[in-house]
């Protein structure tokens, strides 16, 4: 049974194909954004930057997932002193973790409603409100994760 956990190494290892997608799409946007970056208002040079923004905090969360799950549920990375290293490497514990996972999700998700109160003129008043909703949940669920993790930590 604690073999088991060897069948997540490769779970871990596809994260990194979803990284090398998620970099192939940023700088698809950003092929696609440069050549134009004269042309565009203000409103939406923002729009475009903060889809790049979400794009990075998307690949951060990966990254942090990938590396912290493997060493947490996998096995510790062995890593030599003279070799880069991540300095929060081993320092995320499973609570930690989530927090990162939780408090990623609430930025992604801010990023998307900015980018929808933005163009707010061309959405839908109830679309709208579901948006927030949606992203107040998510705001209510990772204060009520820090506040129950805090009392098990007590």
């Amino acid at each position: 049974m604690y073999a088991s956990r060897l069948l997540l190494a490769p779970v871990y290892m596809g994260l990194s194909l979803a990284l090398l997608a998620l970099f192939i799409k940023f700088f698809q946007e950003l092929y696609h954004f440069i050549p134009f970056i004269l042309e565009l208002d203000e409103s939406q040079l923002v729009l475009k930057l903060l889809s790049l923004v979400d794009l990075t905090l998307v690949g951060s969360l990966i990254v942090i997932v990938m590396f912290s799950g493997y060493e947490n549920f996998v096995s510790r990375l062995d890593i030599g002193d003279s070799t880069e290293k991540l300095d929060w490497l081993g320092t995320h514990d499973y609570g930690s973790l989530k927090m990162k996972v939780a408090s990623s999700i609430v930025a992604i998700s801010s990023i998307h409603l900015l980018k929808i109160f933005m163009n707010i003129d061309t959405t839908n008043n109830d679309k709208v409100m579901w948006y927030a909703l949606v992203h107040l949940t998510f705001v209510i669920s990772a204060l009520l994760m820090a506040y129950f993790d805090k009392l098990t930590k007590h």
